[in-house]
């Protein structure tokens, strides 16, 4: 088992302070969630915690060890919005991600994936992208998954597709999922965290994200 922690996270735009000394601990063997409004600043944790964006202060470790740079060789990050290229096939993807034939055949032969290798990228619904893309960066070699809006838009067959896929996958990774889907988000999570006013709170169901304004009285 492998144990992640987020000590203390800061970020501020301008004079708007979107993350607080921010914190969460996360394992291999669990999924959690986090939820907060538009521009709260979920995306930009997760591209903190990745690296893709600087930090004002940033404070992470893995199994007790302190790392200086980031975690992109610990971490695999799934953006909002598609990174797969459009104009090349699926079967020709999978090789630029993994040149191990095991590993290359654990995407084609995958029951989702299988009858779709021959089309190219920009021919697929939004949700077999997603389903793609989450499959891709699951089979990296890297103990922890951090997904930006993984049901976001997406068919209930595909989100059901990919919340099986992500119950596989949570006996040898820890899982970070934000989303506004919150219904299909605590399907799958066994802890939950609200950002708001750049602080991290846990929750403990969708009552609780009600009483912190998250949720209005028609969602319950």
């Amino acid at each position: 088992m492998a144990i992640f922690k987020l000590h203390s996270a800061s970020k501020q735009f301008g004079k708007q302070k979107v993350l607080n000394k921010a914190s969460f601990s996360l394992k291999t063997g669990e999924i959690i969630g986090v939820f907060g409004r538009n521009g709260c600043g979920k995306s930009t944790l997760l591209k903190m915690i990745f690296g893709t964006i600087s930090a004002n202060a940033i404070d992470m470790s893995i199994d007790g060890v302190v790392f200086k740079n980031f975690f992109t060789k610990h971490i695999s990050y799934l953006p909002q919005h598609p990174f797969t290229p459009k104009n090349i096939k699926v079967r020709d993807l999978i090789p630029i991600y993994f040149s191990e034939e095991k590993k290359q055949d654990a995407i084609f032969y995958d029951s989702m994936i299988a009858n779709i290798t021959s089309k190219t990228v920009g021919s697929l619904s939004l949700g077999q992208v997603r389903y793609l893309e989450v499959l891709l960066l699951a089979n990296l070699d890297r103990p922890f998954l951090m997904l930006d809006e993984p049901f976001s838009m997406l068919e209930p067959l595909h989100k059901d597709n990919i919340r099986n896929l992500l119950n596989k996958l949570k006996s040898s990774k820890g899982i970070l999922i934000t989303d506004h889907y919150y219904e299909d988000v605590l399907k799958v999570t066994e802890r939950n965290y609200l950002l708001k006013d750049g602080i991290l709170e846990q929750i403990s169901s969708k009552q609780s994200l009600k009483e912190k304004a998250y949720l209005g009285d028609s969602s319950l």
